[in-house]
């Protein structure tokens, strides 16, 4: 039933969804009163902290909730009703919810409850607002002769206009998705589906659901979020904030390591070295190779005595420091110290030679001793020779140094695979491949913590030298005034050393983003198919309860470097105690154009069972041109599609689109760059060159599965063989040389 012919009824819905709004401003005006105020705080900056964070995250969660407030309502066959929402609404901690969060499980059987199987709910209505404007409802009756419409609400939501990034769904998620969302699994869940199945929206609905459900666990850790690229992770960057959630990080695989932001993709060979989880061995080596021996001997000169550091002396050290199984930069404390220790022998038996024994203990050689060590201590020669054999590393010298020479790629081979191939001139021209052995290297290297408390302290005793200073000039007072009051009587120089501490405002996201060695309480990843071993590792070692989302469809992997399947790239962090899901549905791809991609598909993955679509549209269209007549049959044909006022797309090899002259308002993107994204209209330049690539397949498919209204192809000369012998599924209409008119469908 529509609400066109019940006013009435539209009415008192108009007035209720008014009263659930009065309700959130005046929960709104509360929580931002208590956030001012610090209502609930103790005297203690913790308590003060966590006071905030928890009224900030609130005024945000009611501050999303805004549009689409209310979107349903469930009449029950007991005669009870209950509505449907972004988030839940009371009157007082006792009564029943004025609004129900839609992740609540009284709300399932408004997502899940059919003709077939009513769950108890005899009638689900559907609100359309505008705004706080209730403009009207759809109702689904699922008991009794009547037999429900076609989900309105969904079908609106499919037709409309693509506004240039991804909305939630949580008016309109089905029945299929709603199971997955709400899967009670505390470890790897792997959802795969086609394009266009939802798979990216259901992922971070879970997440949502998740927060919901385990609020106290997660908010603690926070939720990383992994996406292809820059371009996706704005695309779904606002999903998460409409649904009151902001305890998550997002990043792309190429800023895996904090401070490193890397978008060049390596060739196919060396994405699949670096991605491979032997390189962690090579790693080792360079990391071994940088603890190095003197290949000639070498002296220090001291006030009394001149030392030699030769390889012999060198390499005691260096085995003594190596034996205390630590990582490279702390066990360069233990080679300063053994590496002196040798030399303070050594300057002993020369200095005392003819004239003291050898392993003499009298106090003269103790004294010699003491000398020696004293002035090794403040002796230029000797620290430079500690750097120069067990040099400070951070990850980015390490891997740049190896990158930038073959000897040290040679050395970290360590007579396995050839790594020449990995050699470039510049070594910080950071890629995607590197950010995870950026990881493994900073594991590898380690931090000398005993290092970082000396700052530490050193910094400390200065602040407090300088808040000593400051309280001096504070004070400075007439002698003769005994009455006046000095600063020092009211604080310290510690107290107001420590005052100046800045507190760190930051937010959890925050925080966690800027923290290599931060752990989360859940990670999910997009387009996980691509991922290579050692991006795996990295992810594994961010979040040891191994609690994760992961979407993707193999038949859309691209990457040298990638796993082969879910199994082997799970195995070595899970075994089988994994979960796999399949989306069979696409809400995205009309089913005109699903046939034509399905060529592709079957061509390459002819076991692959392909979505059904839920909707049908326009059929695709294709020109055929002369190669020198691209161009411009690109610009006319974005010129016609630009007419509907849709968001357009043209899809291309990075060669093709260099020769292509577009409007700012149209996005020029590869298959790669175009992963996850969605537009109304697409157009495939030259898919012939797509085909050639290395994963051809693969990038014609997701090419081509992009639109949720209309797809187009200028072709080079013809029709790539791979999408022949099926006219019937092409528009026919098309003049020859140009596209079809836009059908009114």
């Amino acid at each position: 039933m529509s609400s066109a012919g019940n006013r009435e009824e539209l009415e008192a819905e108009r007035r209720h969804i008014a009263f659930l709004y009065s309700t959130l401003d005046a929960e709104r005006g509360e929580a931002e009163r208590c956030l001012l105020s610090g209502t609930a705080a103790g005297d203690g900056l913790w308590e003060r902290d966590i006071a905030a964070a928890t009224w900030s995250r609130r005024v945000s969660q009611l501050r999303e909730a805004e549009r689409g407030l209310c979107f349903g309502r469930m009449d029950r066959v007991d005669g009870t009703r209950c509505y449907i929402g972004r988030i839940g609404l009371f009157a007082d901690e006792e009564s029943e919810p004025l609004l129900t969060d839609w992740r609540a499980p009284a709300a399932r059987p408004f997502y899940c409850a059919t003709a077939a199987a009513p769950d108890g709910v005899a009638r689900r209505r559907h609100f359309r607002t505008q705004g706080r404007e209730l403009v009207g409802f759809h109702d689904d009756v699922l008991t009794g002769e009547a037999v429900p419409d076609a989900d309105s609400a969904l079908m609106a939501a499919l037709q409309a206009p693509r506004d240039g990034s991804m909305h939630d769904i949580v008016s309109t998620i089905q029945a299929e998705q709603d199971e997955v969302i709400r899967l009670e699994h505390a470890g790897i869940l792997v959802i795969e589906g086609g394009p266009g199945t939802g798979k990216t929206v259901v992922a971070l609905h879970r997440v949502a659901y998740l927060l919901y459900q385990h609020r106290e666990r997660l908010s603690r850790r926070g939720v990383l979020v992994i996406g292809p690229n820059a371009g996706f992770l704005n695309y779904i960057g606002s999903v998460l904030p409409s649904l009151g959630e902001t305890d998550v990080v997002f990043c792309t695989p190429g800023e895996l390591y904090p401070g490193v932001v890397a978008t060049a993709e390596d060739g196919p060979e060396q994405a699949r070295i670096k991605g491979d989880l032997s390189i962690v061995d090579a790693l080792r080596r360079a990391v071994a190779d940088r603890q190095e021996l003197p290949d000639e001997p070498f002296e220090i000169a001291l006030n009394d005595v001149t030392l030699e550091v030769d390889a012999v002396l060198a390499g005691t050290a260096r085995e003594r420091a190596r034996a205390a199984g630590i990582t490279h930069n702390p066990a360069r404390r233990l080679f300063r110290k053994h590496l002196g220790a040798l030399l303070v022998d050594q300057a002993v038996a020369r200095i005392g030679e003819g004239w003291l024994e050898p392993g003499d203990s009298s106090d003269l050689s103790a004294d010699i001793a003491e000398d020696v060590r004293a002035e090794l201590r403040e002796h230029p020669d000797f620290h430079r020779a500690v750097e120069r054999l067990w040099p400070v590393l951070t990850p980015q010298r390490l891997l740049a140094d190896l990158l930038t020479s073959t000897d040290r790629l040679r050395a970290a081979a360590g007579g396995t695979e050839d790594l020449a191939v990995l050699h470039r001139r510049d070594g910080r021209a950071w890629t995607v491949s590197d950010a995870p052995l950026l990881d493994e290297a900073a594991e590898l290297l380690g931090e000398d913590t005993v290092e970082e408390q000396r700052r530490a302290r050193e910094q400390a005793r200065a602040d407090r030298e300088y808040a000593a200073g400051v309280l001096e000039i504070l004070d400075s007072h007439d002698p003769d005034d005994d009455e006046s009051v000095r600063v020092a009587d009211v604080i310290n120089a510690s107290d107001l050393a420590e005052r100046q501490d800045e507190r760190d405002h930051r937010t959890l996201a925050e925080k966690a983003g800027a923290d290599r060695t931060w752990t989360y309480g859940h990670f999910v990843v997009d387009e996980a198919q691509e991922l290579s071993p050692m991006c795996w590792r990295v992810l594994m070692r961010r979040c040891p309860s191994r609690s994760a989302t992961l979407v993707g469809d193999l038949a859309q992997r691209s990457s040298a470097g990638a796993g082969r399947d879910w199994a082997s790239s799970l195995a070595p962090y899970a075994g089988d105690r994994w979960l796999y899901r399949r989306l069979s549905v696409n809400y995205r791809t009309p089913a005109e154009i699903m046939d034509v991609a399905t060529l592709v598909l079957r061509d390459t993955y002819p076991d692959l069972t392909p979505s059904t679509s839920a909707r049908h549209g326009d059929k695709p269209w294709y020109q055929t041109v002369a190669s020198d007549a691209i161009a411009d049959a690109v610009r006319e044909a974005v010129a016609l599609e630009a007419e509907s006022g849709r968001s357009i797309a043209v899809i291309a090899t990075a060669d093709v689109l260099a020769t292509l002259t577009l409007p700012d308002t149209i996005s020029g993107l590869t298959p790669r760059q175009a992963k996850g994204l969605e537009f109304d209209v697409v157009v495939v330049v030259d898919p012939g060159r797509i085909l050639v690539g290395e994963h051809g397949p693969a990038d014609l498919y997701v090419a081509l599965t992009r639109s949720t209204q209309r797809l187009g192809l200028v072709c080079d000369t013809d029709l790539p063989a791979i999408l022949r012998g099926a006219e019937e599924l092409w528009d026919d209409t098309a003049a020859p040389g140009r596209p079809p008119a836009r059908s009114a469908h």
